[in-house]
């Protein structure tokens, strides 16, 4: 198996981040099939959700991904949802200050999953969807994310 990548603090913040001026379902689906594309690429196992608004607009579940994957979807986008920021970096940050996420007294840890794999979706600064992938170790899901997004950025 391959050596995982590492991702710092430092490296996720200096990741391109997808805010742009309108983002519409056509452009969710875009995303998530430029997501596919990445997945497929790459021979993985991995499921993509995309909420736009609170709705579902984006669903593709491939190889052997299904029903298993729905709690990790909506609990790494509820992260995002909640702090902004995708969701390594967040778990990355708690564990930089050495207080791990899933310790904190606020966050119900079957809601809330700070795990690699959910990154923001921002309409001129507001926070509006979500992109988020699940099948593989966190940071391959994250890794993949990042990829359509920043395919999706450059098209």
């Amino acid at each position: 198996m391959p050596e995982l990548p590492v991702f710092t603090v430092a490296d996720l913040e200096a990741q391109p981040q997808l805010d742009v001026p309108s983002f519409v379902n056509d452009d969710a689906v875009d995303l998530g099939v430029t997501a596919i594309e990445v997945i497929r690429s790459r021979r993985l196992n991995l499921a993509v959700r995309i909420v736009l608004r609170g709705d579902v607009v984006f669903l593709a579940k491939l190889r052997d991904t299904g029903a298993e994957n729905d709690p990790w979807l909506a609990g790494k986008a509820a992260v995002v949802e909640r702090f902004g920021e995708p969701s390594l970096l967040v778990r990355r940050r708690h564990e930089e200050a050495g207080t791990p996420f899933d310790q904190r007294d606020d966050v119900d840890p079957d809601v809330f999953r700070a795990h690699g794999g959910s990154l923001p979706i921002r309409v001129d600064g507001e926070l509006v969807g979500t992109i988020t992938v699940s099948g593989e170790p966190d940071v391959i899901d994250h890794e993949v994310a990042a990829e359509a997004v920043r395919r999706f950025l450059t098209r």
